[in-house]
């Protein structure tokens, strides 16, 4: 009876360590989390370090174009990332988190008379919400991009399942589905159904948008 109780606590241990390592914008307490998010109109690459479990502060460089490419836009800033509250269900979790940043924006803006170039301050704070079992996974987002003059809220939907169960450092495929939208310089909503393979640390993406652009995304922990 004690042996099954410690097995099935370190079994929940390890899938709460997994399912936090799948959707987090941030590692465990003094590693180091990479990201990056890539396609045609939205290339974003992204480190920090977690100084504690809750917080994170790194670096970010995004471009962002719109659908016209008629504007494009270059953010570098120094970001920081909270975890405001994490609930600890029976057979999942969820998370609240603070997403934000600071940083320095180029921007082009073309017209048929000249092209525009200007630099600004940008800022940028969002929270995050996520909820996961080990067979299910929903993440909202939004995101304030506000300059002077400029508004691109960023907000996202994400939904998927695993095909299967696996162990935690065994390799598990997902399938997400993704729809989100940058005010400002698309009209539309982008929708991307990707492929997840994920593990213990790290996690790749790969599909392809409803404007048959490819998409990639990856997530490593170190």
């Amino acid at each position: 009876m004690y042996h099954t109780r410690i097995k099935t606590l370190l079994t929940a241990s390890a899938v709460m360590c997994s399912v936090s390592a799948h959707s987090a914008p941030m590692g465990f307490s003094e590693s180091f989390m990479a990201m990056g998010d890539f396609n045609n109109n939205w290339r974003e690459l992204n480190m920090n370090y977690a100084t504690t479990p809750r917080d994170a502060f790194g670096l970010g460089a995004t471009y962002m174009r719109a659908d016209d490419n008629m504007k494009s836009r270059t953010l570098e800033e120094f970001t920081y990332t909270r975890l405001i509250q994490r609930w600890n269900l029976p057979h999942a979790q969820a998370n609240l988190w603070f997403q934000g940043g600071i940083g320095a924006l180029q921007g082009l803006d073309k017209t048929l008379a000249e092209n525009h170039r200007f630099d600004k301050v940008m800022v940028t704070p969002g929270v995050q919400f996520d909820y996961e079992t080990t067979r299910l996974y929903f993440q909202a987002a939004h995101r304030l991009y506000r300059a002077t003059d400029i508004n691109h809220d960023f907000t996202s939907l994400r939904a998927g399942f695993s095909f299967y169960e696996s162990e935690y450092d065994k390799t598990q495929p997902w399938f997400i589905l993704e729809a989100r939208n940058m005010n400002g310089l698309s009209e539309k909503i982008e929708v991307t159904p990707m492929l997840r393979l994920i593990n213990k640390n790290y996690f790749v993406e790969a599909g392809v948008n409803n404007s048959r652009e490819p998409r990639l995304n990856f997530m490593y922990i170190f």
